[in-house]
């Protein structure tokens, strides 16, 4: 009896396809042991290239002959790492103009007026007098770019001067109405 074309006999084999052929011979064996000795061997090349590159990171990490941020630091350098982590290095030169007033602006205008306070690049002064004051305002230009020279380029973009402040005649919470301060008093 003869079997039908797609069942197996003794010694028929099928190939990749499916197909029916002879079963693979000595050297298709030992080409496919090949191609599975080489993968194994990239596999295992890459794999220990992975391990040598995780050493050597870990060992430029470690400390030893080269400087480390493990290693003792000056205070200086730690405080200006601190500065530069948490975005105060602005803040910090700025609160520097405020103590070197007198080195940047010259001893006669600092005698006169004071910086108060710095918000959104606009430094805020406060004269001594209404011609200090004026004075400051003429000169604003030249302070603001001596300023920005000292801070960096855009820190400071305008100079707002205050005036001499006159005494409150104002005492406690409740007023009366119609009491206008010291006219009332010294007629």
């Amino acid at each position: 009896m003869t079997q039908p074309p797609d069942t197996l006999g003794p010694g028929d084999d099928r190939d990749a396809t499916g197909v029916p052929g002879p079963s693979p011979s000595g050297i298709d064996l030992a080409r496919a042991a090949l191609a599975a000795a080489r993968q194994q061997a990239r596999q295992r090349h890459e794999a220990n290239r992975q391990r040598r590159d995780a050493r050597r990171i870990a060992a430029t990490s470690r400390s030893g002959a080269r400087p480390d941020d493990r290693d003792p630091q000056s205070l200086s350098a730690a405080i200006e790492r601190l500065l530069a982590d948490r975005g105060w290095e602005r803040p910090a030169a700025v609160g520097g103009v405020m103590g070197r007033w007198s080195h940047i602006v010259g001893p006669e205008m600092a005698s006169h007026c004071q910086p108060k306070e710095f918000t959104d690049g606009v430094l805020t002064v406060q004269a001594d007098s209404t011609a200090w004051a004026t004075q400051v305002r003429l000169l604003s230009h030249h302070v603001v770019q001596r300023l920005n020279e000292d801070l960096g380029r855009g820190t400071v973009q305008r100079l707002r001067v205050l005036g001499p402040s006159a005494p409150s005649w104002r005492k406690g919470r409740l007023r009366a109405p119609g009491s206008r301060g010291p006219g009332d008093t010294y007629g």
